[in-house]
């Protein structure tokens, strides 16, 4: 399951990205780490970069409380049925 914004491993690979860092964001990673590297890492740079990641972050965290609040409504309904 591949989105626009996972890199390939090939891709993540190149890039030296860190096996903790390889998710669905990595594709918007690769170039902000590329950014850093140009600027020494100044804060003020990079931030267009930086919140097209950040932004990716939230999202992917909010998708993945939906599916959690999902599963556990899922799961009381289940354990209110068996009652």
């Amino acid at each position: 399951m591949t989105s626009s914004t996972t890199a390939s491993q090939s891709e993540l690979e190149a890039a030296r990205v860190p096996l903790g860092w390889r998710d669905q964001c990595s594709s918007l990673l690769i170039p902000l780490n590329v950014c850093r590297h140009k600027t020494l890492y100044m804060p003020w740079k990079c931030e267009d970069e930086r919140h097209g990641y950040e932004k990716c972050q939230y999202d992917d965290y909010m998708r993945r409380m939906k599916q959690l609040t999902r599963q556990k409504k899922a799961a009381a309904e289940a354990a209110a049925a068996e009652e």
